[in-house]
């Protein structure tokens, strides 16, 4: 494979839109609000994107210098695993990738404030320490918790702050159903890699407490999900109809991932036309 389409193979493109959809949606509550800034909101998109692929990156090294990456492996190739990228290569990339996202950032931390610095900052760190480091997050099972975290309440939340310069309430609510459907993404992948992962030790929350409850937290974050989205219109709840419950029920885990991801692309666009 050659370096361009292996890259483009590394970002994992399937994953991407947990951190495209709650700038979306930010944005559209944003427009809703009667303030909408194009460029800033070019520049939030492209910062939340090159973070996902930067950690996607630097998850595919990491996983690689830990063996969590085998031949074994259910879920699709990794670059580094395969050969198609050498490990030093795709750590600097990378390093790149974040360093352009800090750089893009920019302009949007001259317009928040100082304080924004230390966010920017800190969804590089956790991009790094998701799978780097002596203890990485991801193998202590706080992987939903981070993507939760910064797909949910960070992303969306900061999106409409950069747009108008204040929250509301409501801005933090809808803030918790991509989060919680990019958290659902995030168990789906780990369910998969559920037998690969426990033999690379790599404790995410499915091989800490099992398959089954692995089943249950992510059935779990998609009613959760749906609950929170009955307060902006008792239509988007209709959306989570689209639940693979199938593949779920006979653990026919590999289409999972992508099946989630459609599902949060689905609610994004159902939100904007019935909120």
């Amino acid at each position: 494979m050659n370096p361009a389409k292996a890259l483009l193979f590394a970002a994992r493109p399937k994953t991407l839109p947990a951190s495209l959809s709650p700038v979306f949606l930010g944005g559209f509550l944003a427009i809703k609000a009667g303030e909408f800034h194009p460029l800033t909101f070019t520049l939030t998109l492209l910062f939340s994107l090159l973070i996902q692929i930067g950690t996607n990156y630097a998850n595919d090294y990491f996983d690689f210098i830990k063996g969590a990456d085998t031949s074994a492996r259910i879920g699709p190739k990794r670059a580094v695993q395969q050969g198609w990228i050498e490990p030093k290569a795709m750590w600097q990339i990378a390093l790149l990738t974040f360093a352009s996202a800090f750089l893009i950032a920019i302009p949007l931390m001259l317009k928040a404030g100082l304080w924004s610095v230390l966010v920017a900052a800190l969804c590089i760190l956790f991009g790094i320490l998701y799978t780097g480091g002596p203890k990485p997050l991801g193998y202590l099972g706080l992987g939903e918790l981070l993507v939760f975290f910064f797909f949910g309440p960070v992303a969306l939340a900061g999106t409409y702050f950069l747009q108008t310069g204040h929250l509301t309430n409501a801005v933090w609510l809808a803030s918790i159903p991509p989060g919680l459907l990019s958290a659902a993404i995030l168990t789906a992948n780990n369910l998969r890699d559920y037998a690969t992962d426990a033999v690379a030790c790599k404790k995410t929350v499915v091989v800490r407490f099992g398959l089954l409850f692995g089943k249950r937290l992510f059935l779990s974050f998609l009613l959760l999900a749906a609950l929170f989205s009955i307060p902006f219109s008792p239509l988007l709840p209709l959306v989570f109809l689209a639940t693979p419950l199938n593949d779920v029920a006979k653990e026919n885990f590999p289409p999972l991932l992508p099946k989630t991801a459609r599902l949060l692309l689905l609610y994004t666009a159902a939100f904007c036309l019935l909120v």
